[in-house]
């Protein structure tokens, strides 16, 4: 792909996703347009081995953006980085088409480990402010990871993951386009859900327990009491 052509590219996924843009010359002041422009660089110049430059690239831009990307990083089309501080993508990191992910966002290691070490990302997935995942493992095309999650397992593709650690709450989601699926507020609260079988529990324990005749509810405390 020609440079030009990259670079328009890049400013309409921005545009696109991004609804306080009012111009298109904002673009070139948001620190994804930056980040993102600078991993290409970094990465060309890292798969050349030319691994200091590439790190001097990717570092110069990390300090100027908040938004640390190793050059070593795959990342495909159209990868969308708003809010980007606190962004950091690991090197051994597969990122699909169609991404987008939400400040504070860590896709890391959990150690020292050698090889592949970091999350593969499908396509089409959104990554919600403060999530982390963490490890070697696979997250499926059309993805939603809820906000603050903490992902330590592989997802299968079409689902909605929230929680720490995360864990399926919806499965089979629509494949919709990116713009579409940028709605990180409503997604399901599995503390909430929790709760709600909890307090059905209780209610139908309460209701068998003022079921019970008084004299037969005499005869079970007795009975506890004296079996102690």
């Amino acid at each position: 792909m020609g440079l030009i052509k990259y670079i328009k590219e890049e400013i309409n996924v921005i545009k696109d996703r991004d609804p306080a843009i009012k111009s298109t010359s904002e673009v070139f002041l948001y620190g994804s347009f930056k980040a993102i422009m600078s991993y290409r660089l970094a990465n060309s110049l890292f798969r050349k081995k030319h691994y200091f430059l590439a790190r001097w690239v990717s570092q110069r831009a990390a300090r100027k953006t908040g938004i640390e990307i190793h050059p070593g990083a795959t990342i495909g089309k159209n990868l969308f980085i708003d809010h980007g501080h606190g962004v950091v993508i690991g090197e051994t990191c597969e990122i699909g088409d169609n991404v987008t992910i939400y400040q504070g966002v860590t896709l890391g290691g959990t150690g020292k480990e050698h090889g592949k070490r970091h999350p593969t990302i499908g396509n089409n997935v959104m990554i919600s402010a403060g999530a982390k995942v963490l490890g070697s493992f696979t997250i499926g095309d059309n993805c939603r990871i809820g906000a603050g999650s903490v992902v330590l397992n592989e997802v299968p593709p079409n689902c909605t993951v929230v929680g720490i650690p995360a864990r399926v709450v919806r499965r089979n989601n629509e494949k919709v386009s990116p713009c579409d699926t940028l709605d990180q507020t409503h997604l399901p609260d599995p503390v909430r859900m929790e709760m709600c079988k909890l307090l059905t529990r209780i209610e139908r324990l309460e209701q068998k327990v003022a079921s019970i005749p008084p004299e037969d509810y005499f005869k079970l405390f007795n009975r506890e009491k004296f079996s102690r």
